[in-house]
């Protein structure tokens, strides 16, 4: 078998065992809740007509519906099977499936992590290369001091603070998806939704105001979630150059009279992609999950309101859980597909990895 596929196939592997051991660990952590606390959350809202009796008997028979009190591998194997269903398990504070219901929410989650990552991720290499080939210039002493000051300020205070300065003095860029009159627009029907991200869909329709209105409720979001993660790969890929910039392959170039620009992005460029990569993956999977407090903050409807939702007061197992097996599949599926990229690129990780 060529040592590619192996590659491939040992990572694929990894995969559902990785999910397996996280979802039997979160499972573990749900018990710890009282059955009676979890049960109350099935409980109809008319309970309050029913006498003590009643309550207590249609909590039992919701307890045992659910088998909210058997051992720890009866209820993860109720559980687990609600994930080959295509419900992931009913959750009351959602009043749906949880699947259905986190699917919904995708787009918008995928629309702000995809416009991110096509920020920070050319911004950043660009940047890095640069400043690491112009060592100590203006530009370097530019970049470093803005990557600093990114790197120290939290993403829900920065998000404040433009908040604070673009929509409350200068109403420039808006929280949300859409203006409120093109959210009650497309709720009255003729508009097609075929992908569930409004940038996409906009121009689809034939509506390019939806298109330009939807890139400017996403300034803000995709500025806050992308800047940090910007920061970590310029450094990273700098220090990469600099440790490139002395290398003999280098001198002999400029010895040629090989011009600067080609021995940067021709030859210097590539060779510091191994570990441009590995910080892409590590800041790629950290916008994936860190996507949701853009969301929550911004007012987007994505998939951070079901975690939201399910919070509130008793945590809903399903939906909790849902949301989480979300999350370790788009992380572990992420990485995935960067991991084989990344042998793509570098046949030397590829044998690294095949050796171990």
């Amino acid at each position: 078998m060529p040592p590619f596929l192996q590659f491939v196939i040992r990572r694929f592997v990894a995969v559902p065992i990785t999910l397996l051991i996280i979802t039997m660990a979160l499972y573990a952590g749900v018990m710890l809740t009282p059955p009676e606390a979890r049960a109350d959350l099935y409980m109809p809202n008319t309970n309050r007509a029913m006498t003590e009796d009643q309550i207590r008997r249609l909590k039992e028979n919701i307890i045992k519906r659910y088998h909210l009190r058997d051992p720890y591998p009866v209820q993860y194997l109720f559980w687990a099977r609600s994930l080959f269903d295509g419900t992931w398990g009913y959750s009351p504070s959602l009043n749906d499936n949880v699947l259905p219901s986190l699917l919904r929410r995708t787009p918008a989650t995928l629309e702000l992590a995809l416009y991110s990552l096509l920020l920070l991720i050319p911004l950043g290499l660009v940047s890095g290369v640069m400043a690491g080939w112009k060592k100590s210039g203006s530009f370097d002493r530019g970049f470093r001091s803005l990557a600093f000051l990114s790197t120290s300020v939290p993403p829900f205070i920065l998000a404040i603070i433009l908040l604070s300065v673009f929509y409350i003095n200068r109403n420039w860029f808006a929280p949300g998806r859409l203006d409120l009159a093109y959210t009650l627009e497309l709720s009255e029907g003729g508009f097609k939704a075929y992908t569930g991200m409004m940038t996409i869909d906009g121009f689809l329709n034939g509506r390019i105001d939806i298109v330009e209105n939807a890139f400017r409720h996403l300034v803000m979001p995709v500025f806050t979630l992308s800047i940090y993660h910007w920061a970590t790969l310029g450094r990273v890929t700098r220090v990469s150059i600099l440790g490139e910039e002395r290398k003999e392959y280098v001198i002999a170039a400029r010895a040629r009279g090989v011009i600067e620009r080609r021995i940067v992005w021709k030859h210097v460029f590539r060779n510091t992609l191994t570990p441009s990569l590995t910080s892409m993956t590590l800041s790629a999977t950290s916008i994936v999950t860190g996507v949701f407090v853009s969301e929550i903050i911004y007012n987007i409807n994505g998939v951070s309101g079901v975690i939201v939702r399910a919070m509130q007061g008793v945590p809903d197992a399903p939906a909790a859980l849902g949301f989480a097996i979300y999350s370790v599949i788009m992380v572990l599926l992420l990485m995935f597909v960067l991991d084989v990229a990344q042998a793509i690129l570098d046949p030397r990780v590829r044998e690294g990895v095949l050796k171990t």
